[in-house]
């Protein structure tokens, strides 16, 4: 660990920059004439890698952070200390910034990451409550789900809700990529980056031991495993209707499946995956310490977290009474919360699965360039 002499402590904020970014440019300048972090997550090798801190370069390095907070319980300049680092929420109110200036509109997202779980609520059980009134005019005349909501319908709803928000999320993350610098993607390039997501290596913190998100500076992997309950909960939930979309389409048998189907099999465990997940990173956020994330945004990150777990309750309470009186009810709450799901898309933290890989993506093209 490097001795610090001489530290602006000032945070000057220059006409047309933002405090948040001011902020962590500060800490950063810190962080790089210490280095005591250097060998922990993502985030330290490629501030080092740094000869500048540019607006860009600081948008990317903050959406490397995955929120671990080792660094904050090893450093020793975090307050009382004159320096007052704590680097966790400065990108994290970066990160915020980055998100919801790329967003359309702007002021949507800001407004669901304050009050997210408000928001998620009332749009789940609007859509549900549309959806329920629905089906008495459609006259469905298929079998099994289909007799309640014809398949025609299902569409016509879900085709645009779920195509739309990603181009809208598409052109956010073009604007982000020019800002912090991106160049031609190779294979080599997205490998790596997701090989690092699909581990989630950053959340072990570098060196394995897990994070300190709920404990303070006691390790744990808990977070990591229900982050990963949740991303490959929800990748086999998406696997599910890709299969039976498939099965329709091209094998001609449409639903409703049996037990043993492909597209009820991966339902099922990841149903059971995104429940586990979500309850998990649910009760890690209450015990975590606020003063280490973007504290007004906690709504916003909850409701999304329990908008994803209502998706995947609701499907599971929808496998369990398919065959009972309650289906018409159940079918319009989950497809409420379905729908709800994919029209926030844009404005809620599932975009930060988007952001990070693109980070992660930029950071394997700089170690390449040296």
């Amino acid at each position: 660990m490097q001795p610090i002499e001489v530290v602006n402590l000032q945070t000057h904020v220059e006409p047309g920059r933002s405090q948040a970014v001011e902020e962590a440019r500060r800490q950063f300048q810190i962080c790089n004439a210490c280095r005591y972090c250097e060998s922990y997550c993502s985030v330290f090798p490629a501030l080092h890698r740094q000869r500048e801190l540019e607006d860009g370069e600081l948008q990317q390095l903050a959406n490397l952070c995955h929120n671990c907070r080792a660094c904050h319980y090893a450093c020793q300049y975090t307050a009382p200390h004159e320096f007052a680092l704590n680097v966790p929420a400065a990108l994290a109110e970066v990160r915020q910034q980055v998100w919801q200036e790329n967003a359309s509109p702007k002021w949507l997202a800001r407004l669901f990451h304050r009050s997210g779980a408000a928001i998620a609520a009332v749009t789940s059980l609007a859509f549900a409550l549309l959806l329920w009134l629905a089906q008495g005019l459609s006259g469905g005349d298929g079998v099994g789900f289909y007799a309640v909501v014809p398949h025609n319908i299902m569409v016509a709803l879900f085709l645009p809700a779920f195509i739309l928000p990603l181009i809208s999320v598409a052109v956010g993350l073009r604007r982000y990529w020019r800002s912090i610098g991106g160049t031609r993607i190779t294979l080599r390039h997205l490998h790596a980056a997701m090989g690092a997501v699909s581990t989630m290596k950053n959340l072990a913190a570098g060196h394995g031991d897990g994070c300190n998100f709920e404990d303070e500076d006691r390790f744990s992997h808990k977070r990591r495993l229900y982050h990963q309950a949740t991303m490959y909960g929800f990748l086999l939930c998406f696997a599910a209707t890709s299969a039976g979309t498939i099965l329709h389409y091209a094998l001609n048998l449409p639903a409703p499946y049996n037990l043993f189907s492909v597209p009820k099999l991966l339902g099922l465990s990841g149903g059971i995956l995104l429940c586990i997940g979500t309850l998990g990173l649910a009760y890690l956020k209450t015990k975590a310490d606020p003063n280490l994330s973007a504290q007004r945004v906690w709504g916003g990150e909850m409701g999304f977290i329990l908008l994803l777990f209502s998706v995947s309750s609701t499907g599971l309470l929808l496998y369990a009474f398919a065959n009972g009186d309650w289906l018409p009810e159940l079918l319009a709450l989950h497809l409420g919360t379905v729908l709800a799901f994919f029209v926030l898309i844009p404005f809620s933290k599932m975009v930060h699965g988007f952001y990070r890989l693109a980070a992660l993506i930029r950071d394997e093209q700089m170690k390449a360039d040296g």
